[in-house]
């Protein structure tokens, strides 16, 4: 009987693991831009392509259902919705209040080793931005975010960030790809931490949020839609 019970208890952890490596490259590819808006998602051929059967493939569809990035019409199929551009606006807003408690939080609870990381990225992000070296400034700006993240204490916090993140992580690495905006997103990274540092919880948050707003101001400067329509160009 124990036994019995073991392997419907493994098999049920199988499942889920197994539908969690479905939906996150799925996720993944949705947002890399490897599927095209309305392109439909076969569960065969991606249940093929990833070695597993359909049931964890529909389990996946019904989680990214979840999150809008696809629509499954019923007798139809799972068709790609992907993010908009106003999806884009939506995250980048509510970024903009989440990254600046984030940062007001990362005051209070930032280790020693942490502020150190933080500190080396930005002073590497200012090597390389003089050497004009666009990809290893997207990485570092990426690792900052996380690092922030990290810093302020609160996985709940910490999760919704890094999701977002990750939802307009296309579009970022195509906007930073400027020369102009690589160096003066780092500007800003700078007066985070320094802010952090000094303890000065308001200032950080203020910072924090307005670092988000210029980004997406930035974005809509260079042209959002053509960051979209371009997605192949990104580094």
């Amino acid at each position: 009987m124990e036994m019995g019970n073991y392997d419907v208890k493994q098999e049920v952890t199988d499942k889920y693991s197994l539908r969690g490596r479905v939906f996150h490259k799925l996720r993944e590819d949705i947002l890399s831009g490897k599927y095209e808006e309305h392109e439909e998602l076969k569960e065969v051929a991606i249940g093929e392509e990833l070695g597993v059967s359909r049931t964890p493939v529909r389990e996946a569809f019904r989680q990214l259902e979840l999150e809008g990035l696809i629509q499954i019409i019923p007798n139809k199929g799972a068709y790609v919705t992907g993010i908009t551009e106003k999806d884009v606006k939506d995250i980048y807003m509510i970024r903009s209040l989440l990254e600046g408690l984030c940062a007001r939080w990362a005051t209070e609870h930032i280790t020693p080793e942490q502020m150190d990381e933080m500190e080396e990225n930005v002073y590497l992000a200012e090597f390389h931005a003089k050497k004009g070296h666009l990809e290893q400034l997207a990485e570092l700006d990426n690792r900052f975010h996380d690092i922030l993240y990290e810093a302020c204490d609160s996985k709940m916090l910490e999760h919704q960030l890094k999701d977002f993140h990750q939802y307009v992580l296309r579009v970022r690495k195509k906007t930073l790809s400027n020369v102009n905006r690589g160096p003066k997103s780092n500007e800003e990274h700078k007066q985070i931490m320094e802010a952090i540092k000094a303890k000065d919880a308001d200032l950080a948050e203020k910072l924090a949020h307005q670092h988000m707003i210029n980004a997406y101001n930035n974005m809509v400067q260079k042209g959002l839609h053509e960051a979209y329509e371009n997605h192949e160009t990104q580094t």
